[in-house]
């Protein structure tokens, strides 16, 4: 295997918590959930194990400044500019919906940790400011290093790659692990670990916001890519890539009742917190194929908990969770 740059400051391996109370309520499969939510970066998430070699990579190259970009709320910002922090890096975020007028949640960690804000409130231009504030930067004299849109790029797929691993070596068995799928890397990094460390059970995406065939396509892909990283290239197809996009046709961050019961249904059952966008939408799809019969009554489910809690103090989310 190549040697692969990466530094260590996530909190690993985060544990896996039996859920038998919501295993009970839902009748059966077997729960469990493994608690990325516990990676320790400025309240955890699934980025933290991404910037572990994002931000080695950064250094490696000579960087000075992190530049990055997603929603107004986004986990992936919030954790890159804690990482900026620590590691003495400058920090731009290139954040797309209006600007609050009074910073919460997210938001607010974004500005606690230093990070300057740009904002543009059409997604359609959000690409062009994040290539002007590099050039912005560059002219400057500075040295930026473009940290990809939830950190999903070859490098941040090892994150997950060697979460595989650690999974193995805990010794739980799953018959299936579910999570959320967005920009893909998580997904990447899941499916590349499955291959490379043997992992019999199936990997299931459910998809926030993104078209089936499109994320299995760029999934695979990504996959591919990453593989270059450890060794000889793995062909990963489609095929190779499960997901489903039945629970995503709201749109990005909308939430719905699907999203409300499954936030109420973890905490009322487990004490276990979901965020309104990524988990609060992926539990919601597991609980509805639960009640439809896709998972067998004896199969073990792992539900890989990314984090994002933050969320839920935003006032876009709080009086929605709670009405």
């Amino acid at each position: 295997m190549n040697f692969i740059p990466r530094l260590n400051f996530a909190h690993l391996p985060t544990p896996i918590e039996e859920l038998p109370n919501l295993t009970k309520t839902l009748g059966g499969p077997r729960l469990f959930v493994k608690r990325d939510d516990q990676t320790g970066l400025a309240f955890g998430g699934n980025k933290t194990r991404k910037l572990e070699f994002l931000v080695a990579e950064a250094r490696e190259q000579g960087a000075d400044m992190l530049i990055s970009g997603g929603a107004m709320q986004s986990n992936h910002c919030r954790q890159t500019a804690a990482a900026a922090a620590r590691y003495g890096f400058d920090c731009t975020l290139v954040l797309t919906g209006e600007r609050p007028k009074q910073p919460s949640a997210n938001f607010l960690l974004d500005q606690l940790f230093g990070a300057e804000i740009v904002t543009v409130e059409d997604r359609a231009f959000r690409d062009q400011t994040l290539q002007d504030a590099f050039d912005k930067a560059v002219a400057a004299g500075k040295k930026p290093y473009l940290v990809p849109y939830g950190g999903s790029s070859p490098m941040g797929a090892m994150g997950y790659t060697f979460a595989m691993e650690e999974f193995m070596q805990q010794n739980i068995h799953a018959d299936w692990i579910v999570f959320g799928t967005s920009s893909g890397g998580t997904h990447a990094g899941l499916v590349l670990g499955q291959r490379a460390f043997a992992f019999k059970g199936k990997v299931l995406g459910i998809s926030i916001d993104e078209p089936e065939e499109e994320l299995k396509s760029h999934v695979s892909e990504l996959a591919s890519q990453a593989s270059e990283k450890l060794g000889e290239r793995i062909h990963f197809t489609r095929n190779d890539v499960l997901a489903t996009e039945d629970y995503c046709q709201a749109g990005y961050g909308v939430f719905g009742e699907g999203e409300r019961e499954a936030i109420h249904l973890f905490a009322s059952n487990e004490g276990l917190l979901l965020d309104p966008v990524y988990t609060g939408r992926a539990a919601a799809g597991i609980i509805d194929l639960i009640r439809k019969g896709f998972f067998k009554k004896d199969e073990t489910v792992l539900f890989w908990h990314t984090g994002g809690q933050p969320a839920l103090f935003a006032d876009k989310y709080s009086g929605d969770v709670v009405g």
